[in-house]
C-alpha cells in the first residue's frame, strides 16, 4: 500500500489542522494504522492510530485533542488537531501495517507502510 500524508503547515497554538493520508494500491481497511511524529532531537512517538476494526489508540499527550478517523470512500486516514500547543512541533508521518490489534499498536513503530512526513509547526 502507498501512503500519502498531507495538511501540514503553520498555525498559532490553540489553532487546528487536519492532516490527510491518501492510500492507493490496497484497502486501508484491511490495516492497522496511524499517525507518528518526530520532533527535533526527540524520538519518534506514536501519536493516534486505528485498528482495521476501528478501536483507537491515542498518546496521553493528545487526548481530547486530537481524532483519528478513517474514510472507507476516500481510503484515507486523518488526524483532526484541535488545541494545538507548541511542542505538537513535529514531522507527522502516516503509517500502516497488517494484522496489528488494539493491544499491539504500538508497534506501529516498525511499520511496513510509511508515507512521507508532513511539517506541523504551532507557534506561541
Amino acid at each position: 500500500v502507498q501512503l500519502q500524508a498531507s495538511g501540514g503547515g503553520l498555525v498559532q497554538a490553540g489553532g487546528s489542522l487536519r492532516l490527510s493520508c491518501a492510500a492507493s494500491g490496497r484497502t486501508l481497511n484491511n490495516y492497522a494504522s496511524g499517525w507518528l511524529r518526530q520532533a527535533p532531537g526527540k524520538e519518534r512517538e506514536l501519536v493516534a492510530a486505528l485498528t482495521w476494526s476501528g478501536s483507537t489508540y491515542y498518546a496521553d499527550s493528545v487526548k481530547g485533542r486530537f481524532t483519528i478517523s478513517r474514510v472507507s470512500a476516500k481510503n484515507t486516514l486523518y488526524l483532526q488537531m484541535t488545541g494545538l500547543k507548541p511542542e505538537d512541533t513535529a514531522v507527522y508521518y502516516c503509517a500502516a501495517h497488517p494484522g496489528l490489534i488494539r493491544s499491539s499498536l504500538t508497534r506501529l513503530q516498525e511499520a511496513d507502510y510509511w508515507g512521507q512526513g508532513t511539517l506541523v509547526t504551532v507557534s506561541s
